[in-house]
């Protein structure tokens, strides 16, 4: 029975295989030559064949040397990963995160529940609300980060993402083709009047509020049956739904950022924990730089 690989032995094997010498591999361990040498030695009589041609000027891998090579490394860097990941502290204590409704059924459920999931002794709690709440709430601490919308560009706070707001209509009803145009607008919001009703009018459309409510989720049923167009999240657009373009007579709503806002009282190893999380989530959006909507903002 052929004796086990110790992963000792295989780190030195690594490093002269990457050096070329035994010279070299030796003083990038801080050890002596005679030591990296007997570990070379004693590695060769667990598997019973060479590893290494010596030439005048230093080594070079045999067949089986190079045939070793990818399982080490692949040793090697899973010891090190698990080195790290229980040396590491687990984040413990609550997370408060609010987030637009946009979101809520797309970017953000799968990767707040794998950080809950992985995370067991943090407790998060999700709030969804429009982005003024969520600055409310941040000012009086009853959340400590905010994923909101900044479509004014004044906001501080890290930007996820660009993510425009786009007139979308359903592709099997074809709303946007009827006049006078039915629209799905906010409850007094100050962003649908200033930016999505704005732009129909600069662009002279006839239109009709169809559809009133005061969450993007009753935009997208509203759009998905047919009862009209609406502004949302280019992320966002529904499956059987397309945005309506400049051709089509539509511009662009808006361009907003998506920002990350913390709590000003402070932070946390678990809320640091949070933000790293919801900064990869929307890392594909920033890639490929999609877009925004807000009822209030």
């Amino acid at each position: 029975m052929a004796a086990p690989l110790e992963s000792d032995l295989l780190r030195s094997f690594l490093a002269v295989a990457d050096a070329g010498s035994v010279t070299l591999a030796a003083d990038r361990l801080f050890r002596t030559q005679g030591a990296v040498s007997l570990q070379i030695r004693r590695l060769e009589d667990n598997l019973g064949q060479p590893l290494f041609t010596r030439q005048a000027r230093g080594v070079v891998l045999t067949p089986r040397g190079e045939q070793l090579v990818p399982y080490a490394r692949r040793v090697v860097a899973m010891l090190d990963e698990a080195s790290v990941a229980l040396r590491d502290k687990p984040l413990i204590g609550p997370v408060r995160v609010g987030i637009p409704d946009e979101y809520s059924g797309s970017v953000l459920p799968r990767a707040l529940a794998a950080f809950d999931e992985r995370h067991e002794g943090v407790q998060v709690s999700v709030r969804v609300e429009h982005s003024s709440a969520q600055i409310a709430a941040l000012e009086a601490d009853e959340i400590d980060l905010g994923v909101i919308y900044d479509w004014a560009y004044v906001q501080e706070g890290e930007v996820l993402c660009i993510d425009p707001t786009v007139w979308v209509t359903s592709t099997a009803h074809a709303q946007h083709l009827r006049r006078p145009l039915p629209v799905a607008v906010y409850f007094q919001s100050d962003w649908s009047r200033d930016y999505a009703e704005a732009g129909l009018n600069q662009q002279g459309i006839d239109w009709r509020a169809a559809w009133s409510c005061d969450m993007a989720g009753g935009f997208r049923v509203a759009v998905t049956n047919g009862m009209a167009i609406a502004p949302l999240s280019r992320s966002t657009i529904p499956a059987g739904c397309r945005e309506l373009t400049s051709q089509d007579g539509f511009p662009i709503v808006d361009s907003a950022r998506v920002v990350l806002r913390r709590n000003p009282r402070g932070t946390s190893p678990a809320v640091e924990g949070m933000a790293a999380m919801l900064r990869e989530a929307f890392l594909p959006l920033r890639q490929v730089g999609v877009g925004r909507k807000g009822a209030d903002g």
